[in-house]
């Protein structure tokens, strides 16, 4: 098991951040072959998402739509911090994503991105939790079977 801890900050109260790179890169630095990636955004009012990133349309759709389902102002969690519309929001969307391992690559299609979930921001310390279950390499695993020596 490998995990690390993606750390981010956001400029507006809802966005949408792409983050594919730096599961990508996670993923290369663990190697792991194949098995699981899970991405998992700590805090109740953010959320991870698989989205397309072709154009930015499809993030500004998926804001605008959860502005019109959740509209903010009307909820009773408002009355403590103003933010009930964006619990609400992490909460449908939901905090974490599994996406496949497959020969060292996620195994997103061409046009999926990984998304983490901003609803109540600006923030400047997010975090995503990545943990990744699976395989390594056989070379990998014989060489710490033999005490990291390496085979002879």
């Amino acid at each position: 098991m490998v995990r690390e801890i993606i750390r981010l900050s956001t400029e507006r109260r809802e966005q949408l951040l792409d983050i594919t790179p730096e599961v990508r890169a996670v993923v290369e630095h663990s190697g792991l072959r194949d098995g699981l990636v899970s991405v998992y955004a700590q805090g109740a009012t953010a959320a991870v998402m698989i989205q397309e990133n072709w154009d930015e349309s499809v993030q500004t759709d998926v804001v605008e739509l959860l502005r019109k389902l959740i509209p903010r102002g009307v909820w009773r969690h408002d009355a403590q911090d103003g933010n009930g519309d964006a619990h609400l929001k992490a909460g449908l969307v939901g905090p974490s994503e599994t996406i496949p391992l497959i020969e060292g690559r996620l195994g997103l299609s061409r046009w999926q991105n990984i998304f983490f979930c901003e609803f109540d921001g600006p923030r400047t310390d997010r975090r995503v939790v990545c943990t990744l279950l699976g395989e390594a390499p056989v070379l990998m695993r014989a060489d710490r079977a033999h005490g990291g020596a390496g085979l002879s």
